[in-house]
Parts: C-alpha cells; structure tokens; sequence
C-alpha cells in the first residue's frame, strides 16, 4: 500500500478515518463491555483444560503445569500482536482481514476458511465432549442423540440475535469461571487444613515424589504442548467480536490484558491444586480431572456439579464456534471468496445462512459419535489444533508486516502497541512452527497434517476457479476502516 492511499484514509494526524462515514459490516454492536469480558474470560476456559488434560497428565505427570505455563506466555504474544492490529483496524473476520491486507489476497482466502474449519471441527469436539459428559449421569443414552439435541438448541439461539449470543456466553463463563475458583479455594482449604477424604494423602509434594516433576521424560513432556495448545483455542475469539463490541478501543485491550492473570489462576493454578491434592497417576485420558479429583475428595456430589461445569464448558464454545463460523463466512463472501448468499443479515442481523451451513458440517460429529465413539474426540482435536496454529502464525506474520509498515511510515501506529515490537511475534512463529514438527512426530496426531494437506489442495482448486471467474478476487485492494463508535 503506498503512503497515497493511507492518506485517503487517515486525517492529518493519522488517527482518524477522513470523513467519518466509513461504512459499518451491518452487524449489531449489541456485545456491551460485560460480555466482550467474559467471552474473553471463557475462550481461555475450554474442554481441552476439562477433558483434555486428563490425557496429558498421564503422559506429562506434573510438568504439565510447566507445559500450560510455556504455552500461556506464547498465547499472550499471539494475542498483544493481535490487540495491535485491532487497534489499527476493528474490523469483524479480522484474522482473515488482516491477512489479505499484509500478505495478500490468497492468504486471506486460505485464512478465513481454515478458521471456519478450525471452529467447525472444535464444534464436533465440544459436541462429543457435551455428550461424554452426559453419560456420567445417563451412561444408557446414546451419545450422538445427546451431540444432535445440544446441536439444534445451540443453532436456534445463534439465530435470535447476537445479544442472546453474548448472554448465552456470559453464562456459560460466568459458571466456569466460579467454579474453577471454588475448586481452586477447596482445593487450597484440603491442602491446608486436611479435610475430605483426600486430606490425608494431599500434599505439594505429590508434585515431585512419585517418579519426579518429569516422570515420563522431558520428551514426553513436550509432547503434550499440542494438546495444551488446542486447551488454549478461542482465546483470539475476542477479534471476531471487533465488529460487534460497543466500545472496541477500551474493551478490546481491557480483555486481552487480563489474559495473563486467566491463564496463571484457571489453567496453571487449577492444576497445580489438583495434582497436589490427588496424585498425577490417579487420573486417566477420557475422563475429565477435575471430575476425578472431586470424587477422591469425597464431596457429596461435588462431582456431579464439576461435571455440570465442565458440560457448560463444552456448549460454551460449541456456541462460540457456532457464531465465528457464520461471521468468517460473511467476511469470505464480502471478499469475493465465498457465495454471496453468506454475506446476507437476518431481520435480527445475524448472518442466519452461514451459521446454518457451519451447523450442518458441524453434524459430521454427530455422525462421528454414531460410528467411533470413542476415538471422536481425538481426531477432531487434532485437526482443530493444526487449522489453529495456522490462524495464530498468520496473526503473527501480519503483526510483523504491519510493524514494518508502522516503522516505515506507511501505516499510523496502533493505539495499543504490543510490548517487545515484532520481536515477541518471531518468538511466538518459532514457538508454533516447533509444535508442528511434534505433531508431524507423534503418529496418532500426525494424521491432521494429511487432513490439512488434503484441505490446502481443495482451498488451491477453488481459489484458481474463483480467479478464473472474478480476476478481481486475487487484486489488493485498500482495507476498509470502518465506525467503532
């Protein structure tokens, strides 16, 4: 983009869009503060913490708690990067926006729709994560019966309005939110004072005297920081809403510094208390440990009310997914990438039709649970975490583009400038190409890789058939700055 064209869009102090009559998406800014936080809140709250770490446990042991630690500080690169760009340009779709912008239109393209199947294929997770949930209390009810009604409840409310969205959301966080801190507070009052069935065998040095802090091997160790980064899927959520917050420039920010702290108290200090209360071989893959945990402790059904939890969770970002899926293919359609019958708004302005698409695809996990129960949840992980890991080095490489520009004096600078430049960006690229080759290292996740591989073909067909149709699909074009107030 050249210094020309940034003028058109600036006033003289570079702060400003000139004019003031950028056009809106056509979305309702109807997320108020409250929500923005507490979606921000629950997308670093997710079925990879409640059901995944059950696994990673048993093949990391306490070291886990390091592994959650390493991972967190990396997604707080990923997301100050990211605050940077939405300070720049709130804009809804933003991961793919800013992809077209700093990298051209293709790797919009591609981004867009591998965040579409990042959300589709976590849906399926969470579909299966709700539904082995609900066995705990009905073992007879079939599992894709119960994936199918949550499906359908959780589609009509994503159709109402995105007001129900971002209430429907609050909840469900508000609930894990309290919860994981009322496990955190009992975990700490056995730990103290002994209490429970638990309380005799509850120590901090459960963290290190059964075979070490790294019982399997510092190898092994790093061999969950997959699984660990797909626990940490959706906290860029926070973007999408861009388009649709009241107030993006205090809201935005507000939400993604309080990351750190989220991350230190729900992920590492959650697991620090169980796996001091209750020893790390105790806890088995499939089976949720905190679940587990407050069953050793002997609560009076306290395990039933964490396994409430802990479905809250899941139907939390199963509806996460159902309203980024809908908003990505309104920015694919918008673009040119995608039918144009995605970029139409319902009467309650949401886009009705995409949502309704994504809910389909999001039923081949239904049909899933139908055909291999018990290896659904692992497949689709697998394939959420590397369609995410994509999404984040796009942040990235975008963030590194714009500060070049910044630097250059092509573009004005963010009013919410990450920390450490682009520097921590490549950090973070490292970070996430590392991770890749441990996924293409590990047979029974490197089967994600070939999805992927099989998926960037389909995507390279139908961007050559789209430039054929519309050449001016694959032209750049100047980004749209849009009214945030």
């Amino acid at each position: 983009m050249t210094s020309s064209q940034v003028d058109k869009q600036y006033d003289s102090d570079g702060s400003e869009v000139v004019g003031g009559d950028a056009p809106e998406e056509g979305y309702e800014r109807g997320l108020g503060s409250r929500q923005v936080q507490m979606i921000a809140i629950g997308g670093a709250i997710g079925v990879g913490l409640f059901l995944g770490a059950g696994a990673n446990i048993a093949k990391a042991g306490p070291s886990l708690i390091l592994m959650y630690a390493l991972a967190g500080v990396i997604i707080f690169f990923i997301m100050r990067a990211l605050g940077e760009l939405l300070l720049y340009r709130p804009v809804s779709g933003s991961f793919a926006e800013y992809s077209r912008e700093f990298l051209g239109p293709f790797f919009g393209y591609f981004t867009g729709w591998t965040y579409w199947l990042m959300w589709v294929v976590t849906g399926m997770a969470e579909l299966t994560a709700a539904a082995i949930y609900v066995n705990y209390w009905f073992p007879s009810v079939p599992r894709w019966a119960t994936a199918l009604v949550f499906l359908v409840v959780l589609f009509v409310a994503n159709l109402i309005s995105v007001k129900l969205f971002g209430e429907i959301e609050f909840w469900f966080s508000m609930v894990k939110v309290t919860a994981l801190i009322g496990m955190i507070v009992i975990g700490l009052g056995v730990l103290t004072f002994g209490f429970s069935a638990a309380g005799d065998t509850a120590t901090v040095a459960n963290l290190y005297q059964v075979d070490g802090f790294f019982p399997k091997g510092i190898g092994s160790s790093l061999m969950t920081l997959q699984g660990v980064m797909f626990a940490y899927l959706a906290v860029e959520l926070v973007g999408v809403t861009a388009g649709e917050s009241e107030n993006p420039e205090k809201t935005l920010p507000k939400a993604i510094n309080t990351l750190p702290w989220r991350i230190a108290l729900f992920y590492v200090g959650a697991l620090t208390v169980i796996l001091c209360v209750v020893k790390w071989t105790e806890f088995a893959p499939g089976v949720s440990p905190f679940v587990e945990a407050f069953a050793k402790i002997g609560i009076p059904a306290g395990a039933a009310i964490v396994n409430f939890v802990v479905l809250t969770a899941a139907l939390s970002s199963c509806n996460s997914g159902m309203y980024s899926t809908g908003r990505m293919l309104r920015t694919l359609a918008d673009s040119g990438e995608a039918p144009k019958v995605f970029s139409r708004l319902s009467s309650t302005k949401t886009p009705a039709f995409g949502i309704t698409v994504s809910v389909l695809f999001m039923g081949i996990g239904v049909i899933l649970n139908y055909i291999v129960p018990e290896k659904a949840f692992g497949y689709v992980v697998s394939v959420a975490t590397a369609a995410g890991i994509w999404t984040w080095l796009m942040i990235l490489i975008s963030h590194i583009l714009y500060r070049r520009a910044v630097d250059a004096g092509r573009l004005p600078a963010s009013s919410f400038p990450a920390p450490g430049g682009a520097k921590l960006s490549w950090v973070a690229v490292v970070f996430l190409l590392f991770v890749t080759c441990l996924i293409a290292y590990d047979a029974d996740s490197r089967v994600c890789l070939y999805v992927m591989a099989v998926w960037a073909a389909v995507l390279g067909i139908g961007w050559a058939i789209l430039k054929v149709r519309n050449p001016q699909v694959a032209e750049r074009r100047d980004p749209v700055f849009e009214k945030t107030g």
